[in-house]
């Protein structure tokens, strides 16, 4: 027997999950397919926290953002626990990078400082502090898992249906609609089929769309980040970025993040530096490189932190060349992919763009259309 919904998503971490929100709450039949059980570790959404990071001069970034915050708290007004903590983010290392944030986020009126390396100190005394720091004031950090639980129940409230332990075995466009191949979580094997379907498979999504969409390369990395212990319990923790000139990259290793997570710890890991894996062939390890770039970094840079304390964590990233998102449509699939490590923050606004995508509303935005990423659409 074929199934048939409106609308199909195909990944449930907080992109595919944000699409089924936003387009549950516009009355439509949602059928969502994760092969993994809830909060589980082979993708990247899982964990705690992640950084509400705005600290970007791209004017299309900070727009998505604007959205994006404003939906975090729609969001979080249903949910049972708060999903956001604004107790701020601050961006050091390279000038240039951080007077360009500055210099955006100010003109659009966004609650932003730029400190000297003393008033940094003073305010947080665990980190080192050298050359111009920018402090935004509605940024902070997120809480991954109860954004996948918010966003989970939200839209089946809506009436989505999420199915969990099944995996997408192949797409097939057919006419104006699009039939999906699916391996239950019995084993079973059944046809979905549906108007249109939406491709949020994270690391998973080049196979699966290789027939039928012509992507930019998508590199499927490892990355390790770690919690580190601080030295005093007292001690007070923004969310942070270092970012390095472009010519100190490879002797930095890759650029540094952080939060602090509680009841782990501070967070700290180096940006976009894992080697190319296939996602279901994962060590869960980290180079010997990695770690010691990560604890290097920490020692340098943060005495309140013991740099012998890191617990290793693993997540993948699934990066563009550019960095840049790929979301667009080709005939009855629209394509969400190549997040780069940053995607967290934006997601209920992706949410918007792919069900704006997928109901015929509108396009996404051009920054992220295959096309500025060197790649024609083809039709499916």
């Amino acid at each position: 027997m074929t199934q048939h919904t409106d609308h199909l998503i195909i990944g449930g971490g907080i992109i595919g999950l944000s699409a089924a929100w936003q387009l549950a709450q516009r009355g439509k039949r949602v059928h969502l397919i994760e092969q993994f059980p809830p909060h589980h570790t082979r993708g990247a959404s899982h964990g705690s926290t992640r950084n509400i990071n705005n600290a970007y001069h791209e004017g299309f970034y900070l727009d998505l953002f604007d959205e994006a915050f404003t939906l975090w708290r729609e969001l979080e007004a249903s949910a049972p626990e708060p999903l956001l903590n604004l107790h701020g983010l601050v961006t050091q290392g390279d000038e240039a990078t951080v007077l360009a944030s500055h210099e955006a986020l100010a003109a659009r009126g966004a609650d932003v400082a730029l400190l000297t390396p003393a008033e940094a100190t003073a305010r947080w005394a665990g980190m080192r502090f050298a050359g111009p720091v920018l402090l935004g004031r509605r940024a902070g950090i997120g809480y991954a898992a109860r954004a996948l639980d918010a966003l989970e129940n939200a839209a089946q409230r809506d009436g989505a249906t999420i199915e969990r332990g099944a995996r997408v075995l192949a797409i097939e466009p057919i006419g104006d609609g699009v039939r999906v191949e699916v391996a239950g979580a019995d084993g079973a094997v059944r046809w979905v089929t549906a108007d249109h379907a939406i491709v949020a498979a994270g690391a998973w999504s080049q196979p699966l769309l290789a027939e039928h969409v012509d992507l930019p390369a998508l590199a499927v990395t490892e990355e390790h980040p770690a919690h580190f212990t601080p030295r005093d319990p007292g001690l007070v923790w923004p969310s942070f970025n270092h970012m390095f000139a472009p010519d100190a990259l490879d002797e930095r290793g890759g650029n540094v993040y952080g939060m602090p997570s509680p009841g782990e710890g501070v967070k700290l890991g180096l940006h976009a530096v894992g080697h190319e894996v296939d996602p279901d062939q994962r060590t869960f390890a980290a180079t010997p490189e990695v770690r010691s770039a990560v604890r290097e970094h920490v020692a340098e840079w943060f005495p309140g932190l013991d740099p012998d304390s890191g617990v290793e964590i693993s997540c993948t990233y699934t990066s563009t060349p550019n960095g840049r998102f790929v979301l667009d449509r080709v005939g009855p699939l629209t394509v969400a992919a190549g997040f780069s490590g940053h995607g967290y923050k934006f997601a209920p606004a992706v949410g918007r763009i792919l069900a704006d995508s997928a109901t015929g509303l509108s396009l996404p935005p051009a920054e992220f259309r295959l096309d500025s990423h060197g790649v024609a659409p083809n039709a499916a």
